[in-house]
């Protein structure tokens, strides 16, 4: 029998539905390392299975640093206007902002290869395919501007 606490923690922290959350339980024992670990894994593989949907609807999302001395704006792509709506896209808009405000990538590529600001033992890319794996839809970061001051 698999332990509700371990359930609710792994959903706290991951973001996956109740079943995910009990399979990735069952497969690593109970675990809660290894299911955290199941998890990323089988959220690349979703990913990766919606790498070629269209993403025609999205946002454009804007950020600005430092006391208005670092504007950013950044449009993320998604398949359909429902998910574009939700707090988990936007999120990942904003956090893809503030990205580029701290990092300076030059071009979207080189983006998805930067560590993550809030956890270096993730890239960009791997971010988005969390969110993917989340919301169940392809996500594309299209193109961003960042603008500095006096640059």
């Amino acid at each position: 029998m698999i332990d509700v606490t371990k359930v609710k923690s792994l959903r706290e922290k991951t973001g996956a539905g109740v079943n995910e959350c009990c399979k990735a339980l069952d497969e690593s024992k109970g675990n809660l390392v290894k299911a955290e670990s199941w998890l990323k894994a089988r959220g690349i593989e979703k990913a990766a299975k919606k790498e070629g949907r269209e993403t025609r609807q999205g946002i454009v999302e804007s950020y600005i640093h430092h006391q208005g001395k670092i504007g950013v704006l950044v449009e993320l792509n998604c398949e359909t206007d429902f998910v574009a709506r939700t707090d988990d896209f936007r999120k990942l808009a904003h956090e893809l902002a503030m990205q580029i405000s701290a990092m300076d990538p030059k071009n979207v590529d080189e983006l998805l290869k930067q560590e993550y600001i809030r956890d270096p033992q993730m890239t960009v890319s791997d971010l988005v395919k969390q969110t993917i794996a989340k919301i169940g839809e392809n996500i594309q970061v299209t193109r961003f501007s960042r603008i500095a001051l006096g640059e």
